[in-house]
């Protein structure tokens, strides 16, 4: 029986490494490059509550871009108790690009941040032709001069409808060195960048951290009001997209980076606890489906590797290898040292139970805390 399981774990590996959008190698990076050969109107819509540290920095960046088209910069500020409103008042604005909101009280059926994006939206509506896009970004976010254009150039070339990128982490501390890395890694294996561009696959994933948005797209889909109540905001917005027909480009920035620190293991934790569940559909059957899949991906190989007696130990000792391999090309993106694929065996154990966690706060009614709200009553 535990050689069977051997051997089933490592048939579950062969598929993921072969046949799984080949999500281990990540996805494409734009480089930085030239100007599209025509520069639509563009909006910016940065959301932002309690970002008193990053505005100032984010919105500076944005708007100094190296773009010759018409572009507006929209800062929603989300009912902010620290002066995030002013501050970005404050930021030299030569061109007259800036345009600060302030955020109306939350209606019913509304998540907070998807609240403050549909006010941006609808904002940036007025300052767009037809033919225009919206981008979709966060108050940690800075951006290269040549970011937009860059964006821009993809999206034209390739006629997409919506261009997101993952922005570059912070991996500075102990805990984002140790953890950070397999986020990237474990949102590409449940959002393959491959299939999320391909038309013939059903996968949609996005990174809220940098998408442009054809204004006829968002429209297709209804605005951003079809998707009022979402949680996991990005990734639902790109489903709605895909399946109104729309093309898609998901990928890595080198010219986009955030800023957040993650200074310690709970912060972490508490990054993933916020929709862990809710990507489980909160439902006690999907949490235990999991558990038991991610046993036996990741606890089950090194545990025989360690622990297992002949073959049944050398088919998991090959598990974990290749489990290990696998994590290559993500440490290489970070500048990390190989040798730290060997605890990701572990690392998925804390991501599996801050899934765990997330869990018995939704069903205790406990919830997270985000930016001063609960995040079981976001889309209350």
């Amino acid at each position: 029986m535990l050689f069977g399981s051997a051997l089933t774990s490592l048939g579950a590996w062969i598929y993921l490494s072969l046949f799984h959008g080949k999500f281990w190698q990540g996805g494409p990076t734009l480089k930085a490059g030239s100007s599209p050969p025509c520069a639509p109107d563009v909006a910016i819509v940065v959301p932002a509550r309690d970002e008193a540290e990053s505005i100032q920095s984010c919105l500076k960046s944005l708007l100094e871009q190296d773009y010759y088209g018409k572009l507006s910069v929209i800062l929603v500020d989300d009912n902010s108790t620290d002066g995030t409103g002013d501050l970005a008042r404050a930021v030299p604005d030569p061109h007259n690009r800036l345009i600060v909101l302030t955020g109306a009280p939350r209606p019913p059926g509304w998540s907070g941040k998807l609240w403050a994006v549909n006010q941006g939206a609808q904002e940036a509506l007025n300052h767009i032709g037809p033919y225009g896009y919206i981008l979709f970004t966060d108050a940690d976010i800075m951006h290269a001069p040549q970011h937009l254009a860059t964006l821009l150039a993809k999206a034209r070339e390739d006629d997409l409808d919506m261009v997101s990128e993952m922005v570059a982490l912070n991996c500075e501390s102990s805990a984002e060195r140790f953890l950070v890395p397999a986020f990237v890694y474990f949102f590409a294996m449940l959002y393959p960048f491959a299939w999320t561009a391909s038309e013939r696959s059903r996968i949609a994933g996005a990174a809220g951290g940098t998408i442009l948005l054809r204004r006829r797209a968002l429209e297709r889909i209804g605005g951003i009001e079809a998707i009022r109540g979402a949680l996991i905001d990005d990734c639902t917005l790109a489903a709605h997209v895909k399946r109104s027909g729309g093309r898609l480009y998901l990928g890595h920035s080198e010219l986009a980076w955030s800023v957040r620190p993650y200074r310690g293991a709970k912060d972490i934790w508490e990054m993933i606890a916020r929709t862990a569940y809710v990507q489980l559909r909160q439902s006690p059957l999907l949490l235990l489906a999991t558990i038991l899949g991610m046993t036996l991906i990741w606890l089950l190989p090194v545990g025989l590797a360690l622990f297992g007696k002949g073959r049944t130990r050398k088919v998991g000792l090959l598990t974990y290898l290749v489990s290990c391999a696998t994590f290559l090309p993500t440490l290489k993106r970070f500048g990390l040292p190989l040798w730290r694929a060997l605890p990701l065996p572990f690392v998925a154990a804390f991501y599996m139970a801050a899934t765990v966690g997330s869990a018995i706060d939704h069903h205790r009614g406990v919830g997270v805390r985000w930016k001063n709200r609960s995040y079981t009553d976001e889309a209350s």
